[in-house]
């Protein structure tokens, strides 16, 4: 499976693939035409609870990562949507953080493929 992660402000390339964007807010300013998207999945996203706390604050990342890779765990079927695109296509996950390390659709990546979440 290729799974890539970007940010939803560069560009769409045809290299995306399936584009999936894995927030649960819709990025601020840009239009849903704009994103180019073939799906929106806002439930994979963080709780608005988890996503509060941490902040984008890579301090927080390693206890972030576990708890939403906790939250994914318990979504196998939204899970699956993106698993059986990749069978056949790139999927790119898209995220709208400034911070292209610490955002969740990195953590979603690794689960995705079966990685353990890098630090």
């Amino acid at each position: 499976m290729k799974i890539l992660v970007k940010r939803i402000y560069e560009p769409a390339a045809k290299s995306d693939g399936f584009r999936v964007l894995v927030d649960r807010l819709w990025p601020r300013g840009i239009s849903k035409e704009n994103a180019k998207l073939d799906l929106w999945l806002p439930d994979l996203g963080p709780s608005t609870e988890l996503r509060k706390w941490f902040n984008h604050d890579p301090a927080k990342w390693d206890e972030f990562r576990r708890h939403y890779h906790a939250e994914l765990k318990v979504k196998p079927a939204l899970l699956a949507t993106i698993t059986e695109q990749a069978k056949t296509r790139p999927v790119t996950l898209l995220y709208s953080a400034k911070d292209e390390q610490h955002n969740q659709a990195a953590v979603l990546r690794s689960l995705l493929l079966g990685q353990k979440t890098e630090r």
